[in-house]
């Protein structure tokens, strides 16, 4: 396979990645046919996951205009993934000037083409680093530049948590994450799950499979252990829903049937 000149050499090109897929739902140009091939695959057995990932940005989008409107413009993404059009930067610099965006993900064509779009945006970076390794994300250079920890920090974790398996221990990441945030601070979150899924289970199972297949599992946590997420948070109405019915700006009824495949919510500390 030729390799595009923005791709960094350290790459696999013949290996599917978890954030160029998404990329491919969303209608990006920063993926590999083999993102696309096993994106398709997926699809063959769950057509909607292009209105999943949709409905997840509006969401995301949602929340930040929220959480600026509450007072916090610092704002630590984890697991962002390969910058689209609406990033958690553009809304939140659209609502603030002065709002800091630092975004984390170890997806080196991710960071790469992270470093292009806020290239001479000082009020933004990216970080290449793991959810699984909090205190590597707290204690770095980068974070310490952008970030006052000491005042209200909007912690996204946005489609990031159903690729953590127990063995990494994501509670324990996200309890982490939480305790070095000052009071005020916020999380927002969605999550897989097969609740809302407009189709029956075991062939939502199959998209599933693709995951496990590219040994980046996909965890379909059920709604209570989502909420566990949660736990050290004041849930903010409407509380954990359907991406679609979090503080909706359309009437959610006239949303897909597949925009409701995802429990999404937001938190604040006391």
């Amino acid at each position: 396979m030729e390799r595009p000149a923005w791709a960094p050499r350290s790459i696999d090109v013949t290996v599917p990645s978890v954030s160029r897929m998404y990329d491919y739902y969303l209608g990006g140009s920063h993926n590999f046919e083999v993102d696309r091939e096993a994106a398709r695959r997926a699809m063959e057995f769950m057509p909607g996951l292009p209105k999943v990932m949709q409905a997840n940005r509006a969401f995301m989008r949602r929340a930040v205009r929220f959480a600026v409107a509450e007072g916090v413009t610092q704002f630590l993404d984890i697991g962002s993934g390969i910058p689209t059009f609406g990033n958690v930067h553009e809304v939140a610099q659209a609502a603030d000037p002065e709002a800091r965006v630092m975004y984390v993900d170890h997806d080196p064509v991710a960071v790469a083409h992270s470093k292009v779009v806020l290239e001479g945006n000082d009020r933004a970076d990216i970080l290449a680093a793991d959810l699984r390794k909090p205190q590597e994300i707290l204690g770095s250079d980068e974070v310490g530049r952008l970030i006052d920890l000491n005042r209200p920090v909007a912690l996204l974790l946005v489609a990031i948590l159903h690729f953590v398996e127990e063995a990494d221990d994501p509670y324990g990441a996200v309890a982490e994450l939480r305790e070095a945030l000052a009071p005020g601070s916020m999380l927002v979150l969605t999550h897989a799950t097969y609740e809302g899924i407009p189709l029956p289970p075991e062939r939502a199972e199959g998209a599933v499979d693709v995951y496990r297949d590219m040994r980046n599992p996909l965890i379909m946590r059920t709604r209570d252990e989502i909420a566990r997420f949660f736990e050290g948070y004041d849930m903010v109405e409407p509380g954990l829903v359907p991406m679609p019915r979090w503080r909706p700006d359309t009437v959610p009824e006239d949303e897909d049937p597949y925009a409701f495949s995802g429990l999404a919510g937001v938190g604040r500390t006391a």
